[in-house]
């Protein structure tokens, strides 16, 4: 595996951002007087990014409120998140002692993400999981963001590896499409933020568990 490059998207795939991304979105509410959402409402509407997130929480009232009004909430919901961006934020199970496990087989491994950089470096260094990744790439480290492939792609690069042995591993039909167009494998887990289960965008293999990552990845490679 020493020659292999895995990339990870993060929100939903490497660390569960659903509390602290809910918390900034009932933040928001507040400020238009709705009521505040739970994790579980809002949780397949994460991937879809922090925008459509805030229109499906505010829900009919959404209708009544300007551009101004949406970019003006944005920032609110950006200012917040930034400051309280690993509240509740964790690792899910068993992502880490998988990580572990790769780094000391040399396997290179990198972040792609649709967050932006900054953002997503400070979550995984508040983490303690920065320090796995050779490449922390955020939606504004390229000219490119997924689904766009060179996203994937340049990340791959950025790593010191090659789109022929680097297997992409997401949540949402966002990264199962990315992967396809660059070529590259592309492993989806079932416990992220999707409104619709990601079997139904037929990635190369699906994973309920961490512990089932190392698995798919030897029967992708053989």
């Amino acid at each position: 595996m020493h020659d292999l490059t895995l990339v990870f998207d993060l929100d939903g795939t490497l660390v569960d951002t659903a509390p602290d991304l809910v918390a900034a979105t009932n933040h928001v509410l507040e400020h238009v007087g709705v009521p505040p959402v739970d994790v579980d409402g809002l949780r397949p509407w994460i991937g879809h990014g922090a925008k459509q997130m805030i229109k499906m929480a505010i829900g009919p009232a959404d209708a009544k409120l300007t551009p101004e009004d949406h970019d003006q909430l944005l920032e609110r919901y950006l200012a917040y998140y930034a400051e309280n961006i690993a509240v509740s934020s964790r690792p899910f199970e068993g992502a880490v002692a998988a990580l572990e496990r790769f780094q000391a087989a040399g396997v290179k491994l990198a972040v792609c993400t649709n967050k932006m950089e900054k953002m997503s470096k400070t979550l995984l260094t508040e983490l303690d999981l920065a320090r796995y990744f050779t490449v922390i790439a955020g939606r504004d480290t390229f000219d490119a963001f997924k689904p766009h492939p060179k996203h994937l792609l340049e990340t791959i690069h950025a790593a010191g590896g090659h789109a022929a042995r680097a297997i992409m591993i997401g949540d949402t039909g966002i990264d199962i499409a990315t992967a396809k167009a660059a070529n590259v494998p592309v492993i989806a887990v079932t416990f992220g933020y999707t409104d619709t289960p990601v079997r139904e965008f037929s990635p190369d293999a699906v994973i309920d568990h961490y512990r089932h990552l190392e698995p798919a990845i030897k029967e992708l490679m053989s």
